[in-house]
This record gives C-alpha cells, sequence and structure tokens, in this order.
C-alpha cells in the first residue's frame, strides 16, 4: 500500500511540473485559438522585389507566440532542401508574425516578387483569411486548416497536424480491433472535446457505440469510478494529454485503451511507460520509426525543446517534399512521409494517415510497422 501510494504521489508531481506544457502542446493540434491571432504584433512587411521565380516560404517566424514552432518548421523544410535532388527553384524565405493583414501583404508580395509556389501561411486565422478572401493566384500549400466556412480555392493546398483527424483514425482502429462499445474520457480543454467528439463521431459512423463521456478528475476515489460505471464498455479512449493519460490509466484495468498523439511524450522512463501500458495510439513515423531508412534520410535537428516542435519540424520536411510534386504538375499525390502517408484528399485537403504505436514493456514503440518506400 505504501509503495502504491508513493507511486501515486509521484505521478501526481510529475502531472503538476508537466500541465502547463501538455496544455501548451495540445492547444497547438486544433484549439480554437490554436495558431490564430490573438492580438496583433508588428507586422513582417516585405516589399515587393523584381520578379525572380521562387519558392516562398511564409512562416510567422517574428511571432512571440508561434515563432519556436515556426522556426522548427522552417530548419525542417531546409533540412528537406538540402536533400541530394533535382531542385528547380531557389527558396525566399518571408518572415511575418502572426498579424493576419501583414500576413496577407506578405502573400501577395511573394506573388509579385515571381513566386511559383508559397508554402504557407501557418496559422489558422491567415489560412482562413486566405480561403475566403484573397485571390490565390498560384499554388500555396497553407500548413493549418481554416475556420469550415465555405469552399477552398483551386489553387489552395492544405497540409495540417490537425488532432481531429488522429482521432478519427483512433476509432477506425478501434473499430478494426474489434471494438464496439466505447467509454470516452475528457479533459475539458477546447482541444479535447473536439478530440473527443472526432472520435465518437467516427466511431458512431462505423456503427459502434459510445456509452458515456467522463469527465476527468486526478481523484483517486472518483477515479476508481470509472471502471465500475463502464457497464459493457469494451475500450476506453483518452481525449487527454500525456500527464492527465499517465494519472488515469492504472485505474482502467485490463480494458484495451486508446488515444491520439497527445499521449506521446517521447521516451521518458520506464516509471512513465508502466504508467501507460498498453496504451495505443498513433503518431508520425518521424516519432516512432526513427530508425527506419526512409526517415533516416533526413538530417535531425541538433536540439529541440519537446517532441511538439520536432513534430513541426517533420512538417517543414514533407511541406517541402508536398511543394515540389505541386510544381512539378502532379495532382494525384501520394507520398510517404515523415508525418504519415500523405493523400491529395478532396477540396485540397492533404490527408494524413499515421503510424499505430503502444506503450510495451515500458516505453512507447510502433506496433506492426508497415514497409515504407524510399523517400523521394
Amino acid at each position: 500500500m505504501i509503495h502504491q501510494l508513493l507511486q501515486y504521489m509521484q505521478r501526481i508531481a510529475a502531472a503538476r511540473i508537466a500541465a502547463t506544457i501538455t496544455a501548451c502542446l495540445l492547444a497547438l493540434y486544433g484549439a480554437a485559438a490554436a495558431l490564430a491571432s490573438d492580438a496583433p504584433a508588428q507586422s513582417g512587411t516585405v516589399a515587393a522585389t523584381a520578379q525572380v521565380p521562387h519558392i516562398a516560404l511564409l512562416l510567422p517566424v517574428n511571432s512571440k507566440i508561434f515563432g519556436r514552432h515556426a522556426t522548427a518548421l522552417r530548419d525542417g523544410f531546409r533540412a528537406a532542401a538540402k536533400n541530394p535532388g533535382k531542385t528547380s527553384l531557389p527558396v525566399r524565405e518571408y518572415a511575418v508574425s502572426e498579424d493576419v493583414a501583414g500576413v496577407l501583404e506578405a502573400y501577395r508580395a511573394a506573388v509579385a516578387a515571381g513566386a511559383q509556389i508559397v508554402v504557407g501561411p501557418l496559422t489558422r486565422d491567415a489560412v482562413t483569411a486566405l480561403a475566403f478572401g484573397e485571390p490565390v493566384p498560384v499554388p500555396t500549400l497553407a500548413l493549418n486548416v481554416p475556420d469550415n466556412t465555405g469552399r477552398n480555392p483551386g489553387n489552395l493546398y492544405l497540409l495540417s497536424l490537425q488532432i481531429e483527424t488522429e482521432a478519427r483514425q483512433v476509432a477506425r482502429i478501434a473499430w478494426r480491433d474489434g471494438r464496439r462499445n466505447a467509454v470516452t474520457l475528457n479533459g475539458g480543454s477546447p482541444v479535447e472535446r473536439r478530440m473527443q467528439a472526432a472520435f465518437a463521431g467516427e466511431f458512431m459512423r462505423l456503427g459502434g457505440r459510445v456509452i458515456t463521456d467522463i469527465a476527468y478528475t486526478p481523484d483517486p476515489e472518483r477515479l476508481k469510478a470509472i471502471t465500475r460505471g463502464g457497464g459493457a464498455a469494451d475500450m476506453y479512449f483518452l481525449a487527454l494529454g500525456y500527464a492527465e493519460a499517465r494519472i488515469v490509466r492504472p485505474y482502467l484495468g485490463a480494458t484495451p485503451v486508446y488515444a491520439t498523439s497527445g499521449v506521446h511524450a517521447g521516451d521518458q522512463g520506464p516509471l512513465a511507460g508502466f504508467d501507460l501500458a498498453g496504451v495505443n495510439f498513433v503518431d508520425m513515423p518521424w516519432l516512432l520509426e526513427p530508425n527506419h531508412a526512409a526517415v533516416m534520410v533526413y538530417a535531425r535537428p541538433k536540439a529541440l525543446a519537446s517532441m511538439d516542435l520536432e513534430r513541426f519540424y517533420a512538417l517543414g520536411i514533407d511541406a517541402w517534399r508536398i511543394a515540389q510534386l505541386l510544381l512539378s504538375g502532379a495532382r494525384d499525390i501520394r507520398l510517404d512521409g515523415v508525418t504519415g502517408q500523405l493523400t491529395l484528399g478532396a477540396d485540397g485537403y492533404i490527408e494524413r494517415e499515421l503510424v499505430s504505436g503502444r506503450y510495451s514493456e515500458g516505453r512507447p514503440q510502433a506496433t506492426d510497422p508497415a514497409p515504407r518506400e524510399p523517400a523521394r
């Protein structure tokens, strides 16, 4: 009993330390404020220059809020551009802030300066403004998704790390595993509510049933009641971040548990790994298959502060690769990417299928990794 109490206290302490970090990480995967312009910042206005055909990279590296993520993405883009291969155009970087007006001004300047393709914007507000209020005269690869307010222009393509996509994939995996009756645990943040809604919508579309959605709590007595109230549940879905999932998982017994990449914070040691034992999740090949030849071909960043920044670095790599395909005129795009299997779908959305993973033997690892094609 004393040993169990000490373990529980360690988990609580770790959760308190990580709670703020986890909230920030999750916010970047589709919260209402995710990568959105909440306050004006100094505009990164770029003056038009003589027309020179080029690839324009339009990122908010000057933003106090999103600068680190934009910089990581830029560095991944640069790393992919340095790989041996046929490069027809130079890259010109347009540094902006999160101010939407400044982003649109820089976009127009890039087109006027001869950009044959634009990669960016990154913030949701800027992508929405571009999608529904701005001419898109050249192929443009936006790195977020717009608010759902209309149809996207023909030249606009969308590649993002949206968490709802992951939650829907997890629902399909659970269904293929034979799960039919789910209990969801929801942390209550805007991202976690959207995560839960995406999972529930897809699971029910497939024919499954969501028995109940339970609000997250760190209270041990209430956590013990979860399994008693689960009834006919044959699975749990955790719409939670890493720290919350680590506290909840030990109370869920042998019933299968599923989650998104929000529970994957890297190898945090055996205690964390055993707390999350058996949790099934999805994440990008860049993080779950780092030793695969198709992933290893790209240079790793020297030092990034979080797994979150690693994901944006990987997004930069795939943004470069998709841009090359769009430049070549390809429209039937199927790419074995470092962020997942990428396929160009309807209305310019690039669909992303991630790798399945599980916490096993005290660490997160890929499960049944599929053969991967060499990088192009």
